[in-house]
């Protein structure tokens, strides 16, 4: 039960958000027991972002929310897929984004939780 929440600072295209949302589909893999089956995608473009208080570079914030325990090698292989995406996509500088990694037992779905 993967959700990725996307705010980028950039204008993304229809194309580009398709990208975005297809590598990310195969990068949630990286993480053990998660697919692109059960994974949501939230990307809000021309969000405004400032950071060392300005916003005149590209810049992006990625949160990572999943079911399950946390699992620090696999969220590190994940960080490089994301950072290597946004860069590739968008244009965004590595030290320009951050990513956020949330794991939780309390995950609903379906009208119950697991």
């Amino acid at each position: 039960m993967p959700f990725i929440d996307v705010k980028v600072s950039v204008k993304v295209s229809k194309e580009q958000e398709t990208e975005i949302k297809s590598r990310l589909g195969q990068a949630i893999s990286l993480i053990p027991g998660k697919s692109e089956q059960w994974l949501m995608v939230g990307i809000q473009d021309e969000y405004h972002l400032y950071f060392r208080g300005d916003d005149s570079e590209p810049a992006a914030f990625i949160e990572v929310r999943i079911f399950g325990g946390p699992d620090k090698a696999a969220f590190s292989r994940m960080t490089a897929e994301v950072t290597k995406i946004f860069g590739e996509v968008l244009g965004v500088a590595a030290d320009h984004m951050y990513i956020k990694y949330s794991a939780t037992m309390d995950w609903g779905w379906n009208g119950n939780n697991f």
